[in-house]
């Protein structure tokens, strides 16, 4: 293996169950990786096992640059920014000094070292303040900001974003991907938000039930699921069968390129059109929401919010449904047949 971290053979066992289990992980110096999954597929406990900080029985090599990694190698080469902000008291200026501190470095040194990063992650003007006065956001920038202020060589990042609104997300993602670029840094990212895996990294891997189903770079693995769960937990939840197709597999399609045939013409595109009741539709402002049942199952289509609702069918009525932009899976989900659930 490269210079990175990475692991070989890892398992992590608790209670006699086995929680993880990945044959091979590998991210190199200068990259970002998103552990992408549901909530329970073992995303922090791979984190943890990677960083050595799991109190969970685990077996494999973790390797450091290429090295069986030891609890001090690592403790000196990667810092870990949880879910919830984590500040001491003090000021902003002297939270996120405080890794240099405890790693020796002298105060003016810690400083002058810390100061292009509060600059870049926009905390300039916050560096005397209360830190126990920062909203969340605000914490969470100085906890990022600490963790870079430090240089690591691996940076372990556990759903920092959730619980920020939309607005502040999606500046501190930007300004985190802007810092990180150029830098040596090997990043894993932990996340169930596809679109932070997007904005932040070069490649995703796809956690589910403590197994990676998929792994690459990421807009090839969040474009091309590979099978029914991959397909869901990417968005694409309107699943269609051969059966409904008559096409050799199963194509999966996100709600967005779904939408109801209204007139003749609107049915003659590139797409695939399939019949079906319509259960219901719901106004959620700038979309309306369209549940349709087919004899293999549920889909969901999203029209533009501008249609009026008299201009959809009513409940109970026999409806044809375009799906455009649909993706072949190449097999069915490790449990269960192809089909629409």
């Amino acid at each position: 293996m490269s210079a990175g971290i990475g692991c070989r053979d890892l398992r992590v066992h608790a209670g006699g169950r086995e929680l993880l289990s990945v044959p091979e992980l590998h991210v190199a110096s200068g990259r970002t990786l998103a552990v992408l999954g549901p909530n329970g597929a073992g995303k922090s406990t791979l984190l943890r096992a990677l960083g050595l900080l799991s109190g969970h029985r685990v077996s494999g090599r973790i390797l450091l640059d290429g090295r069986p990694a030891t609890r001090s190698t690592m403790r000196h080469a990667a810092v870990a920014v949880l879910q919830r902000p984590i500040l001491r008291r003090g000021t902003v200026a002297a939270n996120v000094i405080s890794g240099l501190r405890f790693r020796g470095v002298g105060r003016r040194e810690a400083y002058e070292r810390a100061q292009p990063w509060m600059e870049a992650l926009g905390l300039g003007p916050l560096a005397g303040r209360d830190a126990r006065s920062l909203s969340i956001g605000e914490a969470q920038r100085v906890c990022i900001t600490r963790a870079l202020a430090v240089g690591p060589q691996v940076l372990l990042l556990d759903e920092p974003f959730t619980g920020l609104d939309s607005t502040t997300r999606a500046d501190l993602l930007a300004d985190l991907r802007a810092a990180l670029t150029g830098r040596p840094t090997a990043t894993i990212l932990v996340t169930h938000d596809r679109q932070e895996a997007v904005a932040l990294a070069d490649d995703t891997a796809l956690l589910i039930a403590g197994r990676i189903r998929q792994h690459g770079p990421t807009a090839e693995v969040l474009d091309h699921p590979g099978d029914t769960d991959t397909a869901r937990l990417l968005g694409y939840t309107n699943l269609l069968p051969p059966a409904l197709t008559g096409l050799a597999r199963t194509l999966a399609a996100r709600p967005e390129h779904t939408r109801l045939v209204l007139d003749e013409l609107s049915g003659e595109g590139d797409g695939h059109t399939v019949t079906g009741t319509l259960r219901r539709t719901v106004a959620l402002g700038i979309v309306t929401r369209v549940d349709v049942d087919t004899a293999a199952g549920p889909l969901t289509c999203l029209h533009p919010g501008d249609v009026p609702a008299a201009e959809l069918p009513p409940p109970g009525a026999e409806v044809r449904v375009e799906v455009r932009h649909a993706r072949e899976l190449a097999s069915a989900g490790r449990d269960e047949p192809a089909g629409v659930r």
